[in-house]
This record gives C-alpha cells, structure tokens and sequence, in this order.
C-alpha cells in the first residue's frame, strides 16, 4: 500500500493524537514527530495543512494556529482554544443527530461504532434535555454514504473491491475488480485504486458506484507514487494526444474550467483553445454542450465525431422514443441498501484516469 495517508478514519485518529502531541511539546522537529507517529515528513506537513482549519468554532481565534518553517512545529494559541467547550443547543442538536447517523453507517468497524456509542452516550447526559429534543430527528445517508464505508473498510482491511460504475463519458455500465489506493476528496468524493480491467491505475467518483461488493481477496496494487492534488483533480500530462476546441464568445468559459496549453484570440471575440487529454472521445460532451457556441478543430476524426454526435441528438427530437432513457444508476452497498445515484453532468471529462 503506497503511503499510509489513505485511510480517512486512520487519519483522523491521527491528526486528533497530533494536537495532544503538539501541545505538550512546543516547537518540536518536524522529523520527530514524523518519526513517533510512523508517517513521512510529506505525510505531517499535510495533516499540518489541515490543522488551522480546525478549531472550537469557524471564528479566527478559535481555529487552531499552528504552523512550521519546515524545520520546527509551531502551536501559537494552544491555550485559547483548550478553554472547556460549552454548546449552545442547536450545535448539541446537531452534534448528537450526526453521532447517531454516523454510527448506522455499514462498514463501519465494530470497535469505532461503540467507541462512537459511547461518546454519544456522555454528551446526551451532558445535554439534558436538548437530548430528548435531538431524538426526534433523523438522517438517512443515500449511496455515497454507504460507499464510502465499504471502501474505508476495503483500504483499512487491505481487501479488493468488485464494483460496478457508471462512466459518463460512454454513458455505461462496467463491472470490474479494483485493489484500493486511498480516498480523496476534491469537490466530489472519489476512490483512487489500481483496476484490474484497465490494468492501470484510475479514479472512481463514489456518487457513480451503482454497486460494490467486499471481496476476501487481498489488495495488493503497485507501490506507485501517489499524485499531488495540490493544483487540482485535472492535471493533463503532456504526453497526452493534444484537442483543438474553438469557441464563440459565450464559451470563453471553456478556457477557465479547463487546463490548456493556449487561448488564442480569436477576431469575433471567442478563442481557440488548445488542450491535452488521455481521452479525447470525453470532449464530445462538451462539443454538444457548447451547440453553436463552440467545436472541435482538430483532430478530424475528433471533430467528425463530434458533429455525427450532434446531429444523432438532432433526430432524437424527431423521435419521441428516444426520450424513454434509462434508469439512473442505484448505488448499492455490502449490506444491500440502494439508493439513487447522479450522472454529474457538469463534471469535466476525465483528463487524469477518471472513470
């Protein structure tokens, strides 16, 4: 398993045992305490990029102030933010609501959920009757939910997942065995993990997972260097086949929501793009989102395809039959549940190995 940040709960457990560290030893080396907790430097400073935004309440001298050279760790408000934590009833309402939600989710190990019973057994006591008043509420997690505690427990348990996803760009279904790498989250939730059908590696969004399963077989993906998310999802490489889009000035937006290597001005106020991806049958979808404000220059058989797209879509009017579309994918967990799942339209075409 490449890395040891990929475990979300692991992780979390971590970074609350780092502020405890933290406080009882100012200015420790930043070496140190890579070294006690058993992670890189690179693996701390990212947990460290974190911390700040935590705190008693989203108020500036209530997150945590902690920062580094690099070299030293530095935790500037430490007494500030240890004062004793009091509750208004709206926050205990929705805490406790959260506490017990959690605690339904499958997958979710056994030793966590009674940890997390208990937790919420002390703060109902503590809460009186705001506690009575929270029990009257409830909340059901839909698909990602439950997915992405099969995949927290697949990551933790070093075990392969067998899914079956939707993909968008071919507007399929595919069923496939994938040995799990780690969670993320950047705007959406999604699985990075070798695929045993693609041979590669690739990244699955978990509101398209319309089923996944626990298999006993052990994970076992290749030590492979684990991508900086830093600048975002999308990062084309520049061996990928180069796509030559023009748009019309009211899809100069195109040159904003995707990387490109240019943006030509073009005399009628719109631009020629040029842009790079390891798909570029996925940039049909945004040849027909652009109708006549934008289309595919080159490569021909790009732009071929994309114009028989558009016409296809054309005769569907003339076609009332062709309105009758599929049910949406139905994620569905270990446990059974099933609920509706979302064809995120609006996303960007899979640049970087995305599924």
């Amino acid at each position: 398993m490449a890395g040891t940040n990929g475990n979300a709960i692991d992780r979390t457990r971590r970074m609350l045992s780092l502020v405890t560290y933290l406080r009882e030893r100012p200015g420790a080396h930043v070496s140190d305490v890579a070294r006690a907790f058993g992670i890189t430097e690179d693996e701390l400073i990212a947990d460290l990029d974190v911390l700040p935004m935590c705190g008693t309440s989203f108020r500036g001298g209530d997150l945590l102030d902690i920062d580094t050279d690099g070299d030293r760790i530095w935790w500037h408000n430490p007494d500030d933010v240890a004062e004793p934590l009091r509750l208004a009833a709206d926050e205990a309402t929705a805490l406790l609501v959260a506490a017990r939600a959690v605690a339904t989710l499958p997958g979710l190990r056994e030793g966590d959920r009674k940890a997390l019973v208990r937790a919420t057994a002390k703060l109902e006591a503590a809460a009186g009757e705001v506690a009575g008043a929270s029990s009257r509420l409830s909340v059901t997690f839909e698909s990602e939910g439950g997915v992405f505690a099969d995949v927290d427990r697949a990551i933790s348990e070093r075990r392969r997942l067998w899914l079956r996803y939707y993909s968008p760009a071919r507007d399929e279904l595919t069923e496939r065995e994938v040995d799990p790498i780690r969670l993320f989250a950047v705007g959406h939730t999604y699985l990075e993990g070798w695929c045993h059908l693609s041979e590669a590696r690739r990244t699955f969004r978990l509101d398209r997972v319309a089923e996944i399963k626990l298999l006993d077989e052990p994970a076992a993906p290749p030590e492979i260097e684990l991508r900086d998310l830093s600048e975002g999802l999308v990062q084309p490489s520049a061996d990928d086949p180069e796509v030559m889009v023009e748009v019309g000035p009211g899809g100069r937006w195109v040159a904003e929501y995707y990387p490109h290597d240019s943006a030509e001005e073009l005399p009628d106020g719109g631009l020629r793009i040029t842009l790079r991806t390891p798909a570029p049958a996925s940039l049909r979808r945004l040849a027909l989102r652009l109708g006549g404000e934008g289309r595919i220059v080159s490569p021909p058989e790009l732009a071929d395809s994309a114009r028989q797209a558009a016409r296809d879509a054309l005769a569907a009017y003339d076609d009332p039959d062709a309105f009758a579309m599929p049910a949406a994918p139905h994620a569905q967990g270990s446990d059974g549940r099933t609920a509706a799942g979302s064809d995120g339209s609006g996303a960007r075409p899979g640049f970087d190995g995305r599924e």
